[in-house]
């Protein structure tokens, strides 16, 4: 008999934790974190983990303690003889740092992995992430889950006529196009022109919008300007609604002002961070039953590849 799994997470994580600990069927584990005056902090485990399995949850968004403190509970985990310890980062932070775009800059992503790995952990499982060749970064197995398996059925159930979805830059076009496969619909790209991050010069769309209710898919949203901007421009060009949907709301700066104000007619984004008082623009459907599933068949040594839809 499998002895059971042991669940834990960050603190700022506790939300997303419990309701994969509910779908799980089983109760959180029981931690503390010790906080120092001048802001170090330590985890502990308040019940024996030797010889088990434990999944610990929390998404590495800033601030950099989320990382930290990930870090310091597999460590915790690793010297108190887990066998299996299973880093579940629904959002893996700095893996817009997955190449050197200009001399003397870090790769962030794999210094990350690393980071993970050397800490103990001999498993990772994370959504979305913003680069694919991030999962060659590490030396154990990454379980790579695709917000599609949630997406494309959501998309269906809107039932929409004249069906387009677009990427809203050219890095996303692989993603539209596996998209647009599923909802057997067409294609269109942004393209966009930066002078600086954050900052678009320019905004163009390849393809024909006119009359089409447009889906824009991404693997996150930060600021909202490329979202913003590419939706504005859609309806412009003819398009009859335009939605977007993103796996990770990273919604920081001017985000929410921007989404508010602009032609999209709704945000649909995962709660792999979270958020309070969105704005009624914004919607978000849970990770937590998808995750379950998927870290009751690791666990168990069951096949995953049911639940990848890319």
């Amino acid at each position: 008999m499998v002895p059971s799994a042991k669940i834990f997470a960050v603190r700022s994580s506790q939300r997303i934790a419990e309701k994969m600990a509910k779908a799980y069927g089983q109760p959180m584990g029981v931690m503390e974190v010790s906080e120092f005056s001048d802001g170090e902090f330590q985890p502990s485990f308040e019940e024996t983990v030797r010889g088990g399995r434990v999944f610990l949850i929390g998404s590495t968004n800033p601030p950099t303690e989320n990382l930290m403190e990930l870090l310091l509970m597999i460590d915790a985990a690793k010297r108190a003889s887990a066998k299996h310890i299973t880093a579940i980062m629904p959002y893996f932070g700095w893996a817009r740092q997955d190449r050197k775009d200009k001399p003397r800059v870090p790769v962030g992503a794999k210094m990350i992995a690393k980071m993970l790995e050397t800490a103990g952990a001999t498993r990772v499982m994370t959504m979305d992430l913003h680069a694919d060749q991030i999962q060659g970064f590490f030396e154990i197995p990454v379980d790579h889950v695709f917000a599609s398996s949630l997406f494309v059925p959501h998309i269906k159930n809107l039932g929409l006529s004249d069906l387009t979805i677009a990427s809203p830059d050219m890095g996303g076009s692989k993603r539209a196009n596996n998209y647009a496969k599923w909802l057997e619909s067409e294609v269109v790209i942004c393209y966009k022109q930066r002078k600086k991050a954050n900052v678009i010069d320019k905004m163009t769309v390849i393809g024909n919008v006119e009359g089409r209710n447009v889906v824009l898919i991404d693997d996150m949203i930060d600021t909202a300007g490329t979202l913003t901007k590419a939706a504005d421009m859609l309806i412009e060009q003819g398009a009859l609604s335009v939605r977007a949907y993103c796996t990770h709301g990273v919604l920081s700066g001017k985000a929410m002002e921007r989404i508010t104000n602009s032609k999209l007619e709704e945000l649909v984004i995962t709660d792999t961070i979270p958020h309070d008082n969105l704005p009624e623009k914004i919607k978000v459907i849970s990770i937590a039953e998808l995750f379950a599933n998927i870290m009751h068949k690791v666990h168990h040594h069951e096949s995953i590849s049911s639940h990848f839809l890319e």
